[in-house]
């Protein structure tokens, strides 16, 4: 179900109970800032989630609330997963989807990395 970007954190989001090690994951990266794993639902041969560290509801609230370094370093890891997964020459797609039009599902900041294949439009015409 779709959450709004604008409520209070919920620690008990399935993202958070990842970080906490209450839930496992297919880890592929994981710094001080942020934790990438492969995503449980795939919608693309490869697809990697990219969570921060902390408790964000979505890209607004991050970047309102986040310190400058945990927006640099959940930028930086972004990037460095793409280059991990060898995904810059071919392409890759991102995507954060923030609040109820876009259909969050899950209320913590993550980014979708889609690759491996020809992705097509980003929205149907």
């Amino acid at each position: 179900m779709p959450v709004d970007a604008t409520l209070p954190y919920d620690d008990q989001n399935i993202f958070a109970k990842i970080l906490r090690g209450e839930i496992p994951s297919q880890t592929v990266f994981d710094n001080e800032f942020a934790l990438a794993f492969n995503d449980i639902n795939p919608q693309s041969p490869t697809h990697i989630l990219v969570i921060p560290k902390g408790p964000y509801v979505a890209w607004d609230d991050f970047s309102v609330r986040a310190s400058d370094a945990e927006i640099v370093g959940f930028v930086k890891a972004v990037g460095e997963v793409a280059r991990a997964a060898g995904l810059v020459a071919p392409g890759y797609r991102l995507l954060a989807n923030n609040g109820l039009d876009s259909h969050q599902e899950v209320p913590h900041l993550h980014v979708h990395i889609f690759a491996g294949k020809r992705l097509g439009p980003l929205l149907s015409r």
